[in-house]
C-alpha cells in the first residue's frame, strides 16, 4: 500500500471513529415535596386553589440554569427539568399545603376550583442556582378568601445550601426552598380562616 493511498483510509476511520462516539446521557429531575405530616381525623375541608404560577423567563426552560457570578450563567444541555417548572411549582406547592393545613384540599391551575376555595397566586421572581451549591427563592404571592374576603399578600425569600454535590443536591434545596414559601402561604391562609 502507498503513503498516498493509506491517508485516506486513516481519515475515513478517523470520521468513523468521530460518528460513533456517544454524547453524554441526559439527566432529568423534579421537585418534591419535602415533608409528610400525619394529618388529624376529622379537620374540617378547606379549598385551596393555586392560580397559574409564573417564573423567570431565564429559568423557563427544560434545562437547569445555574448562575456563575452576577453576570454569568451556565445553560447545561444534559441536566434538564423532567416537566416546566411552571407545572413542578405549584404541584410541590400543592402538596406541602395539604400536608401543613389540616383538611386542606388544594388543586392547581388549570383545574377549575370551586367558588368556596381560598385562591392562590404565585409569582417567582428568583429561582437562582448558585455554583457555589446555595439556592435562592423570591416569591410574591397573595391568598384571596371566597366570597369577597380581604385579600392578604405576602413576600419570600428562601435561601437553602444543597446538601450534597452536583443537581441532586441543588434540586433538593429548592424542594426545601419552596416548603419554606408554602410555610407563608399556609400560614396567612390559616390567617384568613380565622378572619
Amino acid at each position: 500500500m502507498s503513503r498516498r493511498s493509506a491517508l485516506p483510509v486513516s481519515m475515513i476511520a478517523l470520521v468513523l471513529a468521530t460518528g460513533c462516539a456517544t454524547s453524554p446521557t441526559p439527566a432529568f429531575y423534579t421537585l418534591s415535596p419535602v415533608q409528610h405530616i400525619e394529618q388529624s381525623p376529622g379537620a374540617s375541608p378547606i379549598a385551596i386553589a393555586i392560580d397559574l404560577v409564573t417564573v423567570p423567563e431565564l429559568v423557563d426552560r427544560s434545562q437547569i440554569v445555574t448562575k456563575l457570578d452576577a453576570n454569568r450563567v451556565r445553560i447545561d444541555e444534559f441536566a434538564r427539568w423532567a416537566d416546566p417548572l411552571k407545572s413542578q411549582i405549584p404541584r410541590v406547592l400543592a402538596a406541602d399545603l395539604a400536608e401543613i393545613i389540616p383538611g386542606a384540599i388544594v388543586s392547581t391551575f388549570p383545574q377549575r376550583a370551586n367558588d368556596n376555595a381560598y385562591r392562590v397566586t404565585v409569582d417567582v421572581q428568583n429561582f437562582d442556582s448558585s455554583a457555589d451549591g446555595t439556592v435562592m427563592l423570591a416569591v410574591i404571592w397573595s391568598v384571596r378568601p371566597p366570597n369577597g374576603g380581604k385579600q392578604i399578600a405576602g413576600r419570600s425569600f428562601v435561601h437553602e445550601t444543597a446538601v450534597g454535590s452536583g443537581y441532586d443536591g441543588l434540586v433538593k434545596a429548592h424542594s426545601r426552598a419552596l416548603l419554606s414559601v408554602a410555610k407563608d402561604i399556609a400560614a396567612a391562609t390559616q390567617s384568613a380562616l380565622r378572619l
